[in-house]
């Protein structure tokens, strides 16, 4: 009998959560402008602050860091993961 049988399944908020992981940082990705002009506009819309186009060019430069950073993050967490799967069922 393994050691994967006797644990509890995964509750729905822990795998909601787990989707949302990878949901908001696709979507900040996919929705992020190219143009530091829009980015100015989507701070203004959002906000009520008005913001210059060299903040909004690091803003967006920041973004994309931190979206690939969670990208790794999950990804490290998946790996870390199946490891201990395949260790555990050995």
């Amino acid at each position: 009998m393994s050691a994967r049988c006797c644990q509890r399944p995964a509750s729905r908020w822990r795998c909601s959560g787990e989707i949302a992981g990878w949901i908001l940082p696709t979507a900040t990705l996919a929705l992020l402008p190219k143009c530091p002009a829009c980015v100015v506009g989507y701070v203004a819309l959002a906000t009520g602050i008005g913001i210059s186009l060299p903040t909004a060019t690091y803003l967006r430069v920041m973004l994309v860091a931190v979206c690939v950073a969670a990208f790794a993050f999950l990804i490290a967490i998946r790996l870390r993961a199946l490891i201990a799967r395949r260790l555990s069922e050995q």
